[in-house]
C-alpha cells in the first residue's frame, strides 16, 4: 500500500520521504510556514499465523482490533515468502454442531484455516508462523455512491491526504504554509508509525484523517454513541486531543467552503494518530476529522463518496486559509 501511495503522490509532492519503518512523508511548499501535517494511517487489522499443526491446519492471532465472531466461514489470503496463499477459516457445518449446548463464540484460538495442505511440510515452503492474513474481501459500489470493502480504514484517510496535498499543489500560489502529507504505519496496533514519523517532521498543526462510527443503523444507540450519518459530511471531532483552536478553525473553514459536517465527542482519547501527534514536540494543536463508516473492523467496511471527497477538500481548504508564520496556540 504504501508503495501505491507514493507512486501516486509522486506527481505533484515537492519532496517524499520515508523512514527504516515504511513511514511516508509527502511534501508540498516546503519552505513555507507554518508546518501543516494532513495524516492517514496505511495499515489495517488482520490475523497472523500464530501456529501450523501437523495436520497443515493454521491458527491464528490478531493484529489490531479484530471482531473474530465473524470469521467463521470467511475466505482469506495469506501473503507467505512465495507470495499469496488463498484458504477458508473452518466452520462446524450446523448438521455436525450439538444443539442442545447454547451456540458461542468460537475461541479466537480455535480458529483454524484451512489452505487444502494434507500436512505441515506441505506448507513450509509457502507459509510460516508470522505470516499475515486477510480476508479475501474486495471493494463493490452500491446504490447511491456508497462503497463497501475490506480495509478502508484506513486507506481512505491516507487517500483523503493524498488528494488534499493534490489540492495544494494545483494552488500554490495561494499556499503560503508548508503541508505534509503523512501515511503512517501500525495504527492499529498502537500508534507506533505516527511516534516515530513525529520525530523527524516538523509540524505546527496535525490533523488526522480516519474513520468514525455511523451510528445510523438499526441496534446503534444514539443517545449512547452521538449521531453520525452517511452522506452528511465529515466529522469533526471534540474533546482531549482534539485542539479548541483547531477545530474552532476547522468549523470556520468548513462554513465559508459550504462544505458539510458532523460533531462528534473524544472525551478522553482519540483512538487515532492524532493520540501520538499531539504530545510530540512539546504539543502539536491537532485535531481529526472523520469518514462515517459503518460496520467498522469488519469485511464490509461502508462509507459513502461523497462524505471522502468532502474530507480531503476540507482539509485542502483549511491548508490553504491558514496565514504565514500562523499559529494556534490557547491564548492565556
Amino acid at each position: 500500500m504504501q508503495k501505491k501511495w507514493i507512486a501516486y503522490v509522486r506527481k505533484f509532492a515537492d519532496t517524499v520521504t520515508t523512514d527504516a519503518y515504511g513511514n511516508v512523508v509527502a511534501t508540498v511548499n516546503p519552505k513555507g510556514t507554518p508546518h501543516i501535517v494532513i495524516a492517514g494511517h496505511a495499515d489495517e487489522i488482520g490475523f497472523m499465523i500464530q501456529h501450523i499443526s501437523d495436520e497443515g491446519f493454521i491458527y491464528l492471532t490478531t493484529i489490531g482490533g479484530v471482531d473474530h465472531s465473524l470469521a467463521l466461514g470467511q475466505r482469506v489470503v495469506i501473503y507467505g515468502k512465495k507470495g499469496e496463499v488463498r484458504g477458508v477459516i473452518g466452520s462446524l457445518p450446523i448438521h455436525l454442531q450439538d444443539r442442545t449446548k447454547d451456540k458461542t463464540v468460537t475461541p479466537l484460538h480455535e480458529l483454524y484455516v484451512d489452505v487444502g495442505a494434507s500436512s505441515a511440510k506441505e506448507l513450509e515452503s509457502v507459509a510460516e508462523v508470522g505470516d499475515p492474513v486477510l480476508y479475501d474481501a474486495g471493494t463493490l459500489e452500491l446504490k447511491n455512491d456508497i462503497l463497501v470493502g475490506r480495509g478502508l480504514d484506513n486507506r481512505i484517510g491516507i487517500f483523503a491526504a493524498a488528494e488534499a496535498l493534490r489540492a495544494c499543489a494545483l494552488q500554490k500560489k495561494k499556499l503560503t504554509a508548508c503541508v505534509h502529507a503523512i501515511s503512517t504505519i501500525q495504527e492499529e496496533n498502537g500508534h507506533y508509525g505516527a511516534t516515530m514519523v513525529a520525530q523527524t517532521c516538523p509540524m505546527d498543526v496535525a490533523l488526522t484523517i480516519d474513520v468514525g462510527h455511523a451510528t445510523d443503523i438499526p441496534l446503534c444507540d444514539v443517545k449512547k454513541f452521538g449521531k453520525v450519518k452517511l452522506g452528511a459530511g465529515p466529522v469533526i471531532s471534540r474533546g482531549s486531543v482534539n485542539h479548541p483552536v483547531v477545530v474552532d478553525r476547522i468549523k470556520k473553514v468548513a462554513a465559508k467552503s459550504k462544505i458539510p459536517f458532523q460533531l462528534s465527542t473524544d472525551p478522553r482519547w482519540s483512538s487515532t494518530d492524532a493520540d501520538a501527534f499531539f504530545r510530540e514536540h512539546g504539543g502539536v494543536p491537532s485535531a481529526v476529522i472523520s469518514v462515517p463508516n459503518r460496520y467498522m473492523h469488519s469485511p464490509v467496511e461502508m462509507l459513502h463518496l461523497c462524505d471522502l471527497e468532502q474530507t480531503a477538500q476540507l482539509c485542502a481548504h483549511f491548508a490553504l486559509d491558514v496565514k504565514k508564520a500562523e499559529s494556534f496556540g490557547v491564548v492565556l
